[in-house]
């Protein structure tokens, strides 16, 4: 069901979210929240994906506004999220995820060493204990060389697993072949999110672990599709989405996360402002599973400029015709 593309733009607003610290190396989330019949819902590709990209967010937003999803339980766990920032920045950004007993932390920035990593992984272990759990992200930046490398020195902190540590699917293949003793689990991402064949991952034997976000694959209804197809341990995690958007991730993350993990939802933390004036923010380690409600207070304090709503909006007229086709 494709709504029409009035109803989709009779109540939509575009927003610039300021970020506390640099992150997938932008500063300001921009996102695009639209109310349907059943709630409010988001449309946020990141600005560099090209509309055929964007076709699989714009399903989501729609499969999430326009279908009653139940709640299959009241609140789900969720992680820290930790940049790639300097050991001593690591603390302050921890303390804004109360409660939290797992970490994900950012590794291979650009223009950084193994040796930061390294480093800031140490500083994770550290603050947390040694009972957390933690694990890093790579975003396909590594060679199959220099995450052997990365993973060998890192394997010591205890990682729950390695998120898209190379590129490729062959390459994680080779990857997971090759650190096999260390312990650590190859977990993949972009591999399924950015993949024109989400479910190649786990045919090719290349993962342990599945991270599957909403809104890139297509929704909340097709997100579950391929984790049961793919029948491997699932997390879900967010695409820095505003809390309308992580609203719908904790509705697939109760329907179908694996147990003993937890979500990568609590990255509300991360923004300066949101859409909401009770942001989805993590208490006692959990978010709610619950749709979002937007406050236009919050969203005309944190509206975009008229240059980068235009933009939006003929980005969503653009790809609501490819729907339509």
């Amino acid at each position: 069901m494709l709504p029409d593309l009035d109803d989709l733009l009779d109540d939509a607003h575009v927003v610039a979210l300021p970020m506390r610290v640099r992150f997938r190396g932008i500063t300001v989330r921009e996102a695009l929240v639209l109310r349907g019949p059943a709630g409010w819902t988001e449309f946020s590709p990141f600005v560099e994906y090209d509309d055929a990209e964007s076709a699989a967010w714009l399903r989501a937003a729609i499969d999430f506004g326009w279908t009653d999803h139940e709640p299959a339980a009241d609140s789900v766990p969720v992680n820290a999220t930790v940049p790639a920032v300097a050991p001593d920045a690591v603390a302050p950004l921890l303390a804004r995820y109360p409660g939290c007993t797992t970490a994900k932390v950012k590794v291979a920035e650009p223009g950084t060493e193994i040796a930061d990593d390294v480093a800031r992984v140490a500083e994770v272990r550290r603050v947390m204990g040694p009972d957390a759990a933690v694990r890093i992200d790579a975003n396909g930046l590594w060679t199959v060389d220099q995450a052997a490398e990365a993973l060998e020195r890192l394997a010591p902190f205890g990682l729950q697993y390695a998120e898209q540590p190379c590129a490729t699917v062959p390459e994680l293949a080779e990857l997971r072949r090759r650190v096999a003793g260390l312990g650590v689990p190859v977990a993949a991402d972009e591999s399924v999110r950015k993949a024109s064949d989400p479910l190649a991952v786990a045919r090719a034997g290349a993962a342990d672990v599945l991270v599957v976000k909403a809104q890139p694959l297509g929704g909340i209804t097709a997100a579950r599709a391929v984790v049961a197809d793919a029948g491997l341990p699932c997390v879900v995690s967010s695409a820095l989405d505003t809390s309308v958007g992580l609203g719908m991730g904790a509705f697939l993350a109760a329907a179908a996360m694996s147990p003993g993990y937890a979500a990568g939802l609590g990255t509300a933390a991360m923004f300066t402002a949101d859409v909401s004036s009770s942001p989805l923010l993590p208490v006692d380690g959990r978010v709610l599973v619950q749709r979002v409600a937007v406050s236009r207070e919050q969203v005309e304090r944190s509206a975009a400029s008229p240059e980068r709503t235009a933009w939006w909006l003929a980005r969503l007229t653009r790809v609501h015709a490819l729907l339509a086709a």
